[in-house]
Order: structure tokens, then sequence, then C-alpha cells
């Protein structure tokens, strides 16, 4: 089955965080997220919409984690935090209130998007 793919854009800072972001929406997509995979490339992501915490167990690199807020009426997100380089092995990553879901990205996305607490983040179909 092939999961569906958006764009997520940082209409704060006018930045793209994910040009290939993966949609897992089920619980074992959830669940699964990175794992068995040996790297993230630049530009792609996961988004695990409903999440307010992750796990690194089974992990074979470190990510870059956004969380947002429940979307407005317009479908855009608020960031609520985010985790730099979370390393790999690392266990559970504590929840986060107000999280309603998780974008993971490779090391480096949040700091060349220049996302921040408190952003707006929006998700698009992704253009051909």
């Amino acid at each position: 089955m092939t999961r569906q793919v958006v764009v997520a854009r940082n209409l704060s800072r006018v930045t793209t965080l994910a040009d290939r972001l993966e949609i897992g929406a089920s619980l074992w997509a959830r669940f699964v997220g990175l794992m068995g995979r040996s790297s993230l490339p630049p530009g792609d992501g996961l988004w695990l919409p409903g999440a307010n915490g992750i796990h690194m167990m089974f992990m074979r690199f470190p990510i870059d984690a956004v969380f947002l807020s429940r979307p407005d009426a317009d479908g855009r997100r608020l960031v609520v935090a985010i985790r730099r380089r979370l390393p790999a092995w690392r266990g559970l990553v504590p929840f986060v209130g107000g999280a309603h879901g998780v974008i993971e990205l490779p090391v480096g996305a949040i700091d060349a998007s220049a996302t921040e607490r408190g952003d707006t983040i929006v998700f698009a179909p992704r253009e051909s």
C-alpha cells in the first residue's frame, strides 16, 4: 500500500519543512514509523497525525521532531514543541502536552527551515 505524500510548509518563516512528507495515519504506521530504514534523505519526512509522543527504539539514525497542535478551521497547525537530534535507540520521547501530531525529519531540518515553537505549519498536496 502506498502512503499519501504531502508538503509541509512553515507559513511563519516562509520555508519548507519537507518536500516529501509521508503520512502514517494508521496505528501500525505510527508504531513502525521510520524503523527499518537506514536513513531519511533531505526533504523527506513522516507525519504521524494524532501522536503526542514517539519512540526511538530500533531506529538506526537520529531525527528531528516537530510536534504540532490540532488544526484550526483552515487546516493550519501551531508548533507546540521541537526536538532536535533525537538519538537512535533512545527509547520513548516524553509526551508533549497539546500535541496532536508529530513530523519526523532528518537531523538539521528544523534549523534549515528556521522553525520555532509557535510557528504555523500547513500541509499541501505535493505537486508532481
